[in-house]
Parts: C-alpha cells; structure tokens; sequence
C-alpha cells in the first residue's frame, strides 16, 4: 500500500441484497467503476437476505473474481435492516456507505459524500430531491413520514428514506439497528453526538424487479417513530417517563379522593355510589403500574449496559476471495 493510499480514507460500501439478481453485476460494475480510480482501499459487503433467485450464485460468483466482494449470507429473509446491521458489522475501513441493490442510488454520489466525511462530519445522508418513484403510493408517504418525523424529533431532514449514507465506521458499529431503524440511522447517530450534514443525490428509477417496499410500510414505520422518540429522551432513564405519568396519575387520585370525602362530609354524598371514588382507586391502581414499569425499565437499561451486544440476524457463511482462493470467515455468533 502507497504512502498516499494510506492517507485517504478507505471504503466499505454495504449493500442489502434480496432478489436482485438483474441488478447485481451492473451494480458491481458500477461501484468498480467508480471506486477503482480512487486511490482509496474499498471493499464491496453484499448481503444476501435469504433470496430466492440466483442473486446468491452471481454474488457467489463475484467473490471468486474480485478481491474486493464480501458477501454475508444470511439463513433466511429477516429484512433490511438486520442485512444493513450485518453488513456495518462486517465492514472493516475507514468510512461505511450504504446504500440500496436496485440501482436507484447513483455510486458517482460516493465522492461527493467522502469528501462531506473529510471535511469533518460524522455522517452524510442522501436526499432524494428529485425522486424517480411513484407519486402516490411511494413519494406522497414519503413527504408526509418525513415532515412528521422532523417535527417529532427536532431533527431537520428532507428524506429519511434515503438509503445511501456515508458513516464513519465507529459510529456505524455503535448504532443497534432493528425493525425499520435502518431509515432513523442519521437521527440515532445524531443522539450519540455526531455530526451530520443532509446532501442531494441522484436518484434512478428502478430497471428491473420490483420494489420490495410499499404504503403497507406505514405502520411499521410509525411505530419505529415512537420507539425512536422513546429512545432519543429516555432510553437512558425510562423512569423520567413512567414515573412522571404515575405521579400525574397519583395527583388525579389525590384530587378525586379529596373531592370525595368533602362531598361526603360537606354534602352527605354516599360514597360507594359515587363515581370519582372509583377515579380514584383507578388511579392509584395506573400510577402503581406507572411506577412498576419506571423500575423495571431502569433494570432493563442498567442490565443493557452491562450486557454484551446480541444482533437479530444468523449468518450462514461469508466469502471472501483471499491471494490464496477464496475462504469462509466463520461467521459471528447471532
């Protein structure tokens, strides 16, 4: 390796990959094109998300060719998402780009985005300003997802669905990806003090296959939201959330219990047929079940801490074409 190939930052470009057997050697030659003239080590991680075409056999196939093709094959379909985490996890330079196996993300983005990294950002996401997708079911969601979540989060962002991102890679490998969280990335890494910038990419209209995403996704979507909401303000201390609505919840049961027994003494009211005693013995009994939750979630998040990382994949093999032929790095524990 030369003194200056030394100096500039290395690539791991991670790819999910399920049934995209039409796309895969034209993006391989795309990201080789690309990538070879840099100057820059690259690898090329492909994961195969349990496919059902022969989109295992060509990433196979590539491996053997080209030194720089990893390919993580996966038992079964579990997702993008744990494909993504997968593929962060394996990656092994500088700066981890991400993006998607349809070849609607444009590799001649990756330099302008490697150079956003060595400018001192920790992360640059994509926005697709000009998306090549359909309006209503695909574009129009997009729009709407995307304002709500920045509303929500405080976080300024044009598109969250933005597959191609540029990461450093110990930021990447300290974010714990699930459900839809691949979409959250720049808010999660936000939350650990990156910084982060949002560019405009270029975006294609898909060539071949389908797209595996619809507006179905929605609800997943919203819940991720939610989590993600939960995650950013009280991950670290769940009891700042439960504890404050139990004690609101003992408040209210405080007044109605007041209200009762002065409606009893001051009016004659009976109490067993009056409806704010049962408020409020509804209302300790919830400001309890507050309470309860704030304490095990504090055990939860103090037994997280001190806990190794567990991932929610399970990897079959992984290839990689080494000076001697290719081998099979034994993969890691699920």
């Amino acid at each position: 390796m030369s003194a200056k190939q030394s100096s500039l930052l290395s690539i791991s470009v991670v790819v999910p990959i399920h049934n995209e057997e039409e796309n895969i050697p034209i993006l391989h030659q795309q990201l080789h094109d690309e990538l070879s003239g840099t100057g820059r080590e690259y690898e090329l991680i492909f994961v195969d998300d349990g496919s059902t075409d022969s989109s295992l056999q060509k990433l196979s196939a590539l491996s053997q060719k080209d030194d720089h093709v990893v390919v993580v094959q996966f038992r079964r379909n579990y997702g993008q998402t744990p494909a993504m985490q997968a593929g962060i996890d394996y990656a092994s330079n500088d700066v981890v780009i991400t993006m998607d196996g349809d070849l609607q993300n444009d590799p001649t983005d990756i330099p302008m985005m490697i150079e956003k990294i060595e400018e001192g950002y920790d992360l640059v996401h994509g926005w697709r300003k000009n998306r090549q997708d359909a309006f209503i079911n695909r574009k129009l969601p997009s729009k709407i997802a995307n304002h709500i979540i920045s509303k929500t989060t405080g976080f300024p962002i044009h598109d969250l669905g933005c597959t191609l991102k540029a990461i450093r890679r110990e930021i990447a490998q300290e974010l714990e990806l699930y459900g839809e969280m691949h979409r959250f990335i720049p808010i999660l890494a936000h939350r650990r003090g990156a910084k982060c910038v949002e560019v405009v990419t270029k975006h294609h209209a898909r060539r071949f296959g389908q797209t595996k995403y619809g507006i179905g996704r929605t609800t997943r979507v919203v819940l991720d939201l939610i989590t993600v909401n939960f995650l950013l303000k009280y991950f670290d201390s769940p009891m700042k959330l439960f504890g404050k609505a139990g004690m609101w919840c003992f408040g209210i049961a405080a007044i109605s219990g007041l209200a009762t027994v002065g409606m009893k003494v001051f009016g004659n009211v009976d109490m067993t047929g009056n409806p704010l005693l049962l408020q409020t013995v509804l209302s300790i009994m919830v400001s309890l079940q507050f309470l309860s939750l704030g304490i095990i979630g504090e055990i939860c998040t103090r037994l997280y801490y001190s806990n190794s990382q567990n991932r929610h994949y399970s990897v079959r093999q992984v290839l990689r074409q080494h000076n001697n032929g290719p081998a099979t790095i034994p993969a890691r524990a699920a």
